[in-house]
Parts: structure tokens; sequence; C-alpha cells
């Protein structure tokens, strides 16, 4: 912090100690820190949980001592002191109050007070795509992502889900070069591909959003929709996998020389889906016979049979495979 690791705790509340937390806000101040900073540094100095309550900007930030900056509400036994326009500031300190306790709160006010008039700028406006974006960044803070979330009417808490898709599709949204992120909590139809992350808090809609994008990499034109939950494992193979990595496996190379002859991959998925040769022939229109044909004429290209278990799990795992890499971009 700066330089200066000060914890209430072990202080006397001697002037030499007072200048020090004065100094320390103030070069918070004179910096322009931002909100965040501002949080998770006075958790730090004071070494308890404390945060920044200001509903009318969307504002509700927390961190406890070492810890990220999250959003919470005000705790029941916090020493809360008011600003101006509903604002808070608080510290929660289990036990007796520490001796620089009030001044650690009169200066963090102070401070609260000064960089909210300095982080002020004003957003995009109401419904802008850059709201969107803004939220589904990486490169924020929470207090920017819960000012924006605020500004798009939605409480930083609630439920939101994120979904990544290559066509139209109704809700708030925003182009992020191929791909339009989409903020919802139910999942609208789509003419396209679509990934759909998983349900959190809206504050954490930026991890909702890389889920999503995962489960669209996954999707193919037999299986246009895809959910993350429903990936288990697969979500982290998608992660750690390249393209060149997953191009030189010998499954894959195999699967995309079937894929010259027409509806072969089509018909592999079915297996797969579907678990019998009946079923899959079912599925698709198709005799089982014209099925057990291809199917034998895939066996010989892969070098592995796909009537047990076993051969229909690696073959379904090549297939998940090559969706991967054909769908990186």
């Amino acid at each position: 912090m700066r330089g200066l690791l000060l914890r209430l705790s072990g202080l006397d509340a001697d002037a030499e100690n007072a200048v020090r937390v004065i100094g320390f806000f103030d070069r918070l101040i004179t910096e322009r820190a931002g909100l965040d900073t501002l949080v998770r540094s006075t958790s730090e100095l004071a070494g308890c949980p404390v945060g920044l309550h200001a509903p009318g900007q969307g504002l509700c930030l927390r961190a406890d001592a070492g810890g990220a900056v999250t959003t919470g509400p005000v705790p029941a036994r916090a020493a809360v002191r008011p600003l101006e326009g509903g604002v808070e500031v608080w510290v929660a300190r289990e036990g007796s109050p520490a001796p620089l306790d009030d001044m650690l709160l009169e200066r963090f006010a102070i401070a609260a007070a000064v960089l909210l008039d300095h982080s002020s700028v004003p957003l995009p406006e109401l419904g802008d795509p850059a709201l969107v974006e803004l939220v589904l960044s990486e490169g924020v803070g929470t207090a920017e992502r819960s000012r924006a979330l605020h500004l798009l009417g939605i409480g930083a808490t609630a439920p939101l889900r994120v979904l990544a898709a290559t066509g139209e599709v109704a809700g708030r949204s925003a182009q992020l070069g191929s791909v339009k992120a989409v903020l919802t909590t139910e999942v609208p139809d789509v003419t396209g591909r679509l990934g759909i992350g998983p349900l959190l808090p809206a504050i954490d809609a930026a991890k909702s959003w890389q889920a999503a994008r995962t489960a669209l990499r996954y999707t193919s034109d037999g299986e246009p929709v895809v959910w993350w939950e429903k990936l288990g494992s697969l979500g982290l193979l998608a992660e750690r996998l390249d393209r060149a990595d997953i191009a030189a496996l010998p499954d894959v190379r195999a699967l995309d020389g079937l894929a010259a002859e027409p509806g072969m991959i089509i018909a592999l998925d079915a297996l797969c889906a579907t678990g019998s040769v009946r079923q899959a022939a079912a599925a698709l229109h198709r005799h089982h016979s014209t099925m057990t044909a291809r199917l034998a004429r895939a066996e010989s290209a892969l070098g592995f049979e796909l009537d047990s278990a076993s051969g229909r799990f690696r073959l379904y795992l090549a297939l998940m495979l090559r969706r991967v890499r054909d769908n990186s971009e």
C-alpha cells in the first residue's frame, strides 16, 4: 500500500499515527484513486471489512482485509459514517473498536466524497450497448461495473445470464467482434448459434460471458445451442487446447477426412447423442441399414469400433474437440 503497512488493530491513538492515517487517505485523493482501490486499500489499512454504499450510483462495495472488492450490504454491526446524498462508508470490526477507528471513518468518508465526485464522469446513456460492453469487461473494477448495471436498471446481486450469439437475438446486447453478447434472465429465440452462460449475480456477468463464449465454441449445425452447465469438464478443455493441438490429434484428422462425405459428421453426432444405430437412423429419418453402412466406413477410417461405450466416448470427444477448433474465432 505505497509503503504504508499500517494495521489499526495494533495502534495507539497518538498524533504521529493519526498523521499517518491522514496522509494515507490524502495520497489516495491526490492520485485520484478509483473507488475499488479506495475500498480495498482501506480494508487493508483497517485489517477488517469496510465498505462504501452509494445507492444513487448503484454502488454497494465492500472488501475484507486483503481481499478483492465485491458487492454486499452494510453489516448490522458496522460503524457507519453518513455523507450527503444517502452515501455511507462503514467499518465492521469484530470486538472493540481500534483506537483510530473514528479517524479512519472520518478520512474514509472525506476520500469517498472526493473520489465519488471525480468518478462521476457520465457513462453511456441508458440502454447504450457500451454499457453492456462495460458490464462484461474483465478490465474494469467492481465500481464501474456496478454503475453500468445501475444505469441498465439491473441490481448488482440480481440473477443474470449472458448469451454469446452469432445471429439475431432479443435483449440488452452489444456486438463484440463477430459475436453478440446478450444480458438476460431467460433464453430467447435466436436465428444462429448460441452459447449460454451460467446464471450468476449480475456483478459476475464477465464470468458468465466467458463461459458463454466457451459454450459457443461447442456449437455445430446439428447442435446450434449449447449450455455451459452441460459441458462439464469439456469446458476446461476448450480453454487449455489451441487449434494446433487439436488439429494434430489422429482422431480429429480422421474426422476431417470423413467430413468430405455429405452427412457423415451429422450421422456420427446422432450416434453419440442417441447411443444406438437404430435411434440415430430414426433421428435422421434414415433406414438403419444405411446408417450401419455409413458407420462401418467411419470405423474403418477411425481405426476403432463404435458399438461400445468406450468407442462412442472416444468419437464424441473427437467430435467436440473438432468443433472447438473450427469455432475458435
